[in-house]
């Protein structure tokens, strides 16, 4: 009867977990804290959403813009093989170190 409970208990929280990860945040307060291993369990649009949210954010603060070219889409590759190697690291902390590692070869803000 006990693991009975703990499994229903456990699925309970994995659902409401897995529903909230397909709502994007409605503020950076909110998206800063999402972890990887979160934004995993997002639907795709959302996700993409949501790291276009945070890469803009990310790359007023350095200075630069993101473009829509190879150099972006090294950006992403960058951002994956960080999830990939650390899940539980912040989404928006491994967008900003990829900024920062390819910072010299991003166009200026403009």
């Amino acid at each position: 009867m006990t693991s009975r409970f703990l499994l229903a208990a456990g699925v309970l929280i994995v659902s409401a977990t897995a529903t909230q990860a397909q709502v994007a945040p409605t503020n950076f307060d909110q998206a800063a804290y999402i972890t990887c291993k979160e934004a995993h369990a997002m639907q795709p649009a959302v996700r993409r959403q949501l790291a276009v949210y945070l890469a803009d954010h990310a790359a007023r603060h350095r200075g630069v813009a993101v473009p829509d070219d190879e150099r972006g889409a090294q950006l992403a590759h960058l951002v994956r093989g960080g999830c990939t190697l650390a899940p539980d690291a912040y989404l928006f902390t491994v967008i900003d170190r990829a900024l920062v590692a390819e910072l010299a070869k991003l166009p200026k803000r403009q």
